[in-house]
């Protein structure tokens, strides 16, 4: 067995390339959206349930708190996020999705189903959930 082979049947190897691959098929459905995957990322977190502190999203997206600012920074340069003082803390900003944030958003998570499903279709339905609950098992710790 060559080495080349035996390296690309490690998981950090298969699990880097598919994410590269995954980025390859959704970086151009994107890019008419005007934002990144990383940027979908952020108005994904931030639009999904009650509003959260930038430093709370950082948290969540184990991110330093100042990448974090420069990212939301991006985002409001775009007016697609707006930081808003939260109720009874002055120093604490919520971050919350403008109405063209939030359109980017839903058409953002339409593009990343479509590049999802272009990555997966060898698999077949089937053995493509099994997957993402297997990750979704060793991601969580379960």
């Amino acid at each position: 067995m060559s080495s080349d082979l035996a390296v690309t049947r490690r998981l950090g190897y298969l699990l880097k390339h598919a994410q590269l691959r995954l980025a390859e098929l959704a970086e151009p459905l994107y890019a008419p959206l005007g934002v990144t995957g990383r940027q979908l990322a952020l108005l994904t977190l931030f639009g999904d349930g009650p509003a959260l502190s930038q430093q709370e999203g950082a948290a969540r997206l184990g991110i330093d708190r100042t990448t974090m600012v420069a990212l939301v920074d991006e985002l409001e340069d775009k007016d697609l996020v707006r930081r808003e003082v939260a109720p009874g803390d002055r120093r604490k900003r919520l971050v919350t999705l403008t109405a063209e944030g939030e359109r980017v958003r839903a058409a953002g998570e339409d593009a990343t189903r479509q590049a999802e499903s272009r990555l997966l279709e060898r698999l077949g339905e089937d053995d493509a959930e099994r997957l993402r609950a297997a990750l979704h098992r060793v991601v969580r710790g379960e």
